[in-house]
């Protein structure tokens, strides 16, 4: 039995975890990092984020080979071959989780491969396969992630209905696919099978699809659903899950009708929950909200004064990039360096076709919350970049605060979003006016080129729109 005292031990070896590792180290503190996969990189790298966006790319690839027949350029019809498929998928996963476990070694940070579990106050046992061993800690940062939501009328304990984990293992293309939920999740998934060539059919509860987003913004998302997928079906429900000899019997209601259908496999995105069970959390003084996130202060500190919580374990947006800032929040607090905590801005990113990106206050947001802004909006089918590239299906928008013009939120929707929405970011957090994103050069012929001249068309004087005689608050 092997026991050690050490200044900070993070549980959870996610992008906020190891964020939070390599972070104290460099503070100079003494740093155990626990992870109970055989890779560290948590879900994002190793069962979200990075395999999905590696599948997306991979299958954007053949929709843009028949695009191009109208260019004069004609391919082959696309063969898949799943195993090298995943194969070059996993090699990228392997990379990256070799990356950082070589970074964690040059940092002096020690990684423990087991399970963590809170013995009592400020220690923590962990079950590896050498068996029990006990680290005494001054402070711990719990970064344990979340996993995909099963509801219990869907967990048949048939693996053709599947979750994302199983959905990115990629082991078949079904012919017929439902997807349950019309979430981020759920409309990336869906993208990537019907690039592959599955008939997908998306069940959501709610009235639009990637809920959060403005409804301008999604547009062409649902388009192009409308167009590469069998059928989105909003305002429905699934009533009940049945196996069908190799098939999925589902029963939904849609229309004021049940529908009674057969898939060949189904994919359940509804959300995910927190990994707060089994932790021994009960032998701190952690408290936890009714779904299960640990409660924490501005300084991620939770009611235990030795813990502090990132990530999706704390709730919020559960997103990777949050958990690296809350990662750097609860570090700078341990070492005495937070005097308060910021105020950050967190962008979303949906990485479907084409990409929806926003940050800040939403149009959507503005108006529920009472909140009088102007609008300005700038489509790309007046980009000649994005004619090149022929994306025209693209628009970028800009909420603004009416008496002094400050850009509270910024919306962007076409390929490469995810890239472009980094500026609206900067732009908030500098607190930064209309004004002076228009009178920021941008290069030309460029995507980037949108947010300029959005920012021109709030005055009237883009180059490439004519010129609206007035806004009008929203």
């Amino acid at each position: 039995m092997k026991s050690i005292k050490t200044d900070i031990v993070v549980i959870g070896a996610g992008p906020g975890g190891y964020a939070a590792a390599f972070y104290a180290a460099d503070k100079g503190k003494k740093v155990i990092l626990v992870e109970q996969d055989k890779r560290l990189g948590g879900v994002c790298l190793n069962r979200g984020c990075i395999p999905s966006k590696a599948l997306i790319h991979a299958t954007h690839m053949i929709s843009e080979s028949r695009q191009s027949v109208k260019r004069g350029i004609t391919f082959a019809e696309p063969a898949i071959d799943l195993p090298k498929l995943r194969e070059w998928k996993e090699g990228i996963l392997g990379k990256l989780s070799g990356g950082i476990s070589l970074l964690a070694e040059k940092r002096g940070v020690e990684v423990w491969k087991g399970r963590g579990y809170f013995e009592g106050p400020q220690k923590l046992r962990v079950e590896t396969e050498e068996g029990q061993q006990f680290i005494q800690y001054d402070h711990a940062i719990l970064a344990v992630g979340s996993r995909p939501a099963m509801p219990q009328v869907f967990d048949l304990g048939n693996p053709r209905i599947m979750t994302s984990t199983e959905a990115l293992a990629l082991e078949e293309i079904p012919k017929d696919l439902l997807v349950v939920g019309g979430g981020y999740i759920g409309m990336e998934l869906g993208t990537i099978y019907a690039k592959l060539g599955s008939q997908v059919t998306v069940i959501e509860a709610l009235g639009n699809i990637l809920t959060g987003a403005d409804p301008d913004l999604v547009r062409p998302v649902a388009q192009f659903a409308e167009k590469n997928f069998k059928e989105v079906r909003l305002n429905a429900k699934v009533l009940k899950m049945a196996t069908q000899k190799k098939k999925i019997e589902v029963i939904s209601e849609f229309g004021g009708k049940k529908v009674e259908e057969l898939y060949d496999r189904v994919l359940i995105s509804v959300g995910r929950v927190p990994n707060s069970k089994d932790l021994g959390l009960e032998n701190t003084k952690i408290e936890m909200d009714d779904k299960g996130f640990v409660k924490t202060n501005a300084l991620r500190q939770t009611a235990d004064p030795a813990v502090y919580a990132i990530g999706d374990i704390a709730g919020g947006v559960l997103l990777a990039h949050k958990a690296h800032k809350e990662a750097r929040i609860a570090v700078e607090a341990i070492v005495g360096e937070a005097e308060v905590a910021e105020n950050f801005v967190i962008p979303a990113v949906v990485f479907t076709d084409p990409e929806v990106a926003w940050c800040g206050l939403t149009e959507t947001e503005a108006r529920e919350k009472g909140i009088a802004v102007k609008v300005a909006r700038f489509p790309w089918a007046a980009s000649g970049r994005a004619m090149t590239l022929d994306r025209t299906d693209g628009l970028t928008k800009l909420v603004l605060e009416p008496e002094t013009e400050r850009i509270l939120g910024v919306g962007i929707a076409g390929v490469g979003a995810g890239e472009l929405i980094s500026e609206g970011v900067l732009a908030l957090e500098l607190g930064a006016v209309a004004k002076d994103l228009a009178e920021c050069v941008h290069p030309h012929p460029t995507l980037s080129e949108t947010l300029m001249e959005c920012a021109e068309s709030f005055y009237g004087t883009a180059t490439h729109v004519l010129p609206r005689k007035s806004l009008g608050s929203r």
